[in-house]
């Protein structure tokens, strides 16, 4: 659904127009992967799909929220008694974001809320973020807030953290505030830092490709936050604030630290090596060696699948048909226990690995994925 259908659809429900129209995106994340919450790096991109919300301010203290892809009337909220981890609908993530708002001072006294996405939901490509950050940014604009793209970020993470209850990192919402189009976004989640590296494929005659497996996963089912604890148990165990402070050339020893402890040594050496794989994707990029990424996207879903193990066989299908397909590198992307893959590969390949991965899914009786390319696009925005 476009702006002007939203715009529509809002006056059709609330008998007047909105004040604005403002867009979100989803994300592809190139690699770093569960890195984010370890204080480590990220590289992620905008992606064409967007949520979009038609908004004005009330007066009242009333939220009201509707969405054109979810079955149902107006909700209806009043602002004094939103209380965290009280919704297990899609409205707890705008609804969050009024609440974190409101928690860090700012008077935020009502909106009324119309939203579309093409974010697929449940994909691995922050469908949930792209809400929040539309809903933030809207208001941020509406109300004078003032406030930085990185700070709506950090805002909406709180509303995901505490509101909606799923124990998420900084990345996913930083990408669809702060990404720029033909760019991935270099971001070290410690310091908020950031570096927005060139990444136009087409140019190179290459393409990326989301692979969607049709699997749902679920934050806040508790995989997620079990890995998390385990991170954070790990690096109490070597003595640091986060998995971020082991420099890779200090892993092995850090390991043998570890000594019996199976499962921190693996969720330690994934963070470890998924950071260095991340500089060595910049320099690589840097350096206009776009193709040499491919590798290490492979050797991240290695370590994603063998030591974080969060990967599932659909995941781990698309990676193997790709590869042996002529792709120049794939690996799962997202929180893992489905979602998607991304694909790295020559145009002239597109139609060829896109066909096997097609064929390896409907022989192996899994539901048909669905394949799209990932174009490096805009974040958030003011439509109108």
């Amino acid at each position: 659904m476009g702006a002007v259908q939203v715009r529509d659809g809002f006056e059709e429900l609330y008998g007047t127009a909105p004040e604005g129209l403002w867009s979100a995106p989803g994300r592809v994340n190139l690699i770093g992967e569960h890195t984010d919450y370890n204080d480590g790096f990220v590289m992620p991109f905008a992606l064409p799909h967007t949520a979009i919300a038609a908004v004005s301010r009330r007066t009242d203290g009333v939220l009201r929220l509707h969405s054109a892809d979810v079955e149902g009337g107006v909700v209806e909220l009043r602002l004094d008694e939103l209380t965290p981890e009280s919704d297990r609908a899609w409205t707890a993530y705008p609804a969050g974001v009024v609440w974190a708002l409101r928690e860090a001072g700012h008077a935020v006294t009502g909106a009324d809320v119309h939203l579309s996405s093409t974010v697929p939901s449940g994909a691995g490509l922050s469908s949930s973020a792209a809400l929040e950050v539309v809903v933030a940014l809207a208001l941020n604009d509406l109300y004078e807030l003032g406030l930085q793209r990185w700070q709506l970020a950090r805002l909406c993470q709180r509303a995901e953290n505490v509101y909606v209850g799923a124990p998420t990192g900084i990345m996913d919402q930083t990408a669809s505030a702060c990404c720029e189009e033909g760019h991935a976004l270099f971001l070290d989640t410690r310091d908020l830092s950031q570096k927005q590296i060139p990444f136009d494929l087409a140019a190179e005659g290459m393409r990326l490709l989301v692979v969607d497996t049709q699997v749902k996963h679920a934050h806040s089912d508790g995989e997620y936050g079990k890995r998390r604890a385990g991170c954070e148990r790990g690096a109490a165990l070597l003595g640091v604030d986060a998995l971020r402070d082991i420099p890779y050339a200090d892993l092995e020893a850090a390991l043998v630290r570890l000594g019996d402890d199976e499962e921190a040594v693996r969720l330690v050496r994934h963070v470890v090596t998924e950071d260095e794989r991340v500089e060595k994707v910049v320099a690589l990029l840097e350096a206009g060696d776009t193709r040499a990424i491919g590798p290490v996207l492979v050797a991240g879903h290695a370590s994603l699948r063998d030591d974080f193990r969060i990967s599932c066989p659909e995941l781990d299908l698309v990676v193997d048909t790709a590869l042996a397909s002529g792709a120049l590198g794939a690996r799962m992307t997202g929180g893992g226990f489905g979602g998607s893959a991304i694909v790295l590969a020559e145009a002239s390949d597109v139609d060829t690995i896109t066909k096997a991965v097609e064929e390896a899914f409907a022989s192996g009786g899994h539901t048909a994925p669905r394949v799209f390319e990932a174009v490096p696009s805009a974040g958030a925005r003011r439509l109108g």
